[in-house]
């Protein structure tokens, strides 16, 4: 890991291209299940594996357990998932079409109002630490498990995960319960 690293950080062309042809199939194997067109995943391949290199050249990644391929795959993920959210926002041409103008004045491209309890539970999340913001977001907004969770975050183990997502779900209730 630590060659990896270094390669990741100081590297050459042909160095850089063992790294990145290594790791490629499998991460478009593994990324077949989220349903969207091979040239997307390839290009979100090559996205997660530039931010990888500047990960490393910032430091960022001198300190990580897992390894180069867990939190490779990990931030290929994260742009999985901010694809699949920007392509459920979007309305096709063809059930555009179907939108029919009516006399009553609707603006249906407003957000729609939160009920009383998602603005107070949006207000107390901001309350929260980063670390507990980060990892509910991981879990509830963005569907990782907690092993995933484990591994792109840099845990011991999934114990910690659980409680930590335990010890961060009882401050925001407690922030909610406790009147401003």
């Amino acid at each position: 890991m630590k060659e990896e690293l270094l390669t990741l950080k100081k590297g050459h062309n042909q160095a850089l291209e063992k790294i990145y042809n290594e790791y490629r199939n499998a991460f478009l194997q593994f990324a077949k299940k989220y349903d969207l067109d091979h040239d997307v995943l390839i290009d979100i391949y090559q996205e997660a594996f530039i931010a990888l290199r500047e990960h490393a050249i910032n430091g960022k990644l001198d300190a990580i357990k897992s390894s180069i391929k867990t939190y490779l795959f990990s931030i290929g993920k994260y742009m999985i998932y901010d694809q699949l959210k920007k392509q459920k926002k979007t309305i096709s041409y063809e059930s555009s079409v179907e939108f029919k103008e009516t006399s009553e004045d609707h603006d249906f491209f407003e957000e729609p109002e939160l009920s009383p309890e998602q603005r107070l539970l949006r207000q107390h999340f901001k309350n929260l630490g980063k670390r507990c913001q980060e990892m509910l977001t991981l879990f509830y907004y963005r569907g990782l498990t907690i092993d995933e969770i484990t591994e792109s975050l840099g845990y011991e183990n999934k114990n910690v995960v659980k409680s930590q997502k335990s010890r961060c779900i009882k401050s925001l209730k407690e922030l909610i319960k406790t009147p401003a």
